[in-house]
């Protein structure tokens, strides 16, 4: 029982971790003048992906590369299938009023560059940097566009824009009391949740990569879930959708590319004949809604979320 606690503490410290490093890390940028875009692009970005960039990272380190792929892989399945299918049980996503084709097309790029580096049997630094060239190239091109639609709309200047964190009357002592709990916090809670993971999937008799696929998957994929409930119910379909398509394209590109760069991450047979496969058949799920326009209904949020159990009991048996 003793490591199922553990990793439950080890994914709230890194959960709230990643949430103070963000705060602080968008307000410090703030202080010192680095526009908002460029922080949204960026730091908003790479600190919401910190908890599953730790585990991979410390997984490596750990021995245990399987976890860092399951977890990558299992987390944009369930992205698509659960975090877009437990809010629609709630409440229509008007994701026909969304025009996210361009960012989409983006995700699916990136998700066949993902695959057909997965078939050279490992991800090694050439294949990191490969995903990191073309995550370069996404960020230009949103750097780009934003900065483009600004112009055109004449909108407000950078400093005045709202961005996600952003605290104009945080005192300096926060900001550095953030910035010290989420530098501190997702070591210590990627190390609990890896180690104790590690010893549930021993116990147990199963692979480490399949409690990447499930437990550890299931688990930093709540951020996005919580966030995706609530723009349901504001009926933001637009934030609901482009936080699933941003969250996996980022997954695939940084999450992997980075986690390289401290070790190779070999790819399972399995991963090649069943589980990318689901991951690719979750991101082509989502073309009715992107290209056709349709509203992710309560009975497209119960096909969607059935996926998702029959998914996991068919890793789990």
């Amino acid at each position: 029982m003793m490591p199922w606690l553990l990793s439950g503490l080890g994914l709230v410290i890194l959960l709230l971790a990643g949430d103070a490093l963000v705060k602080g890390a968008v307000n410090l940028s703030l202080r010192l003048g680095v526009p908002a875009l460029i922080v949204s692009l960026t730091i908003v970005a790479f600190g919401t992906s910190a908890p599953e960039l730790l585990i991979a990272i410390s997984a490596i380190l750990d021995d245990a590369p399987g976890l860092a792929l399951g977890n990558v892989v299992g987390s944009n399945t369930a992205n698509v299938l659960l975090v877009l299918g437990v809010p629609a049980l709630m409440a229509t996503l008007h994701t026909s009023e969304c025009d996210t084709r361009k960012n989409f097309n983006f995700m699916l790029a990136a998700t066949f560059l993902f695959l057909a580096l997965a078939f050279r049997g490992v991800f090694d630094m050439t294949a990191g940097l490969a995903l990191l060239g073309a995550l370069g190239y996404v960020l230009f091109d949103a750097f780009r566009q934003a900065k483009a639609h600004r112009i055109a709309c004449k909108s407000v200047p950078d400093e005045d824009e709202e961005v996600e964190g952003a605290d104009p009357d945080m005192p300096w002592w926060r900001i550095i009391t953030f910035l010290v709990l989420g530098l501190i916090g997702l070591p210590l809670g990627a190390d609990l949740l890896v180690d104790n993971a590690t010893v549930i999937a021993k116990t147990y008799g199963v692979s480490d990569t399949v409690i990447g696929l499930t437990l550890v998957a299931v688990g930093t994929s709540l951020p996005e879930l919580a966030t995706t409930v609530m723009a349901a119910l504001r009926r933001q379909a637009d934030v609901a959708l482009g936080n699933v398509i941003g969250s996996n394209m980022f997954n695939l590109l940084a999450i992997i590319g980075i986690a390289t760069l401290v070790g190779p991450i070999p790819v399972d047979p399995s991963f090649l004949r069943f589980d990318l496969w689901v991951m690719l058949g979750a991101s082509v799920l989502l073309i009715p809604f992107v290209y056709l326009r349709k509203d992710i209904t309560r009975n497209w949020g119960i096909a969607l979320t059935a996926a998702y159990a029959g998914y996991l009991a068919l890793v789990l048996i």
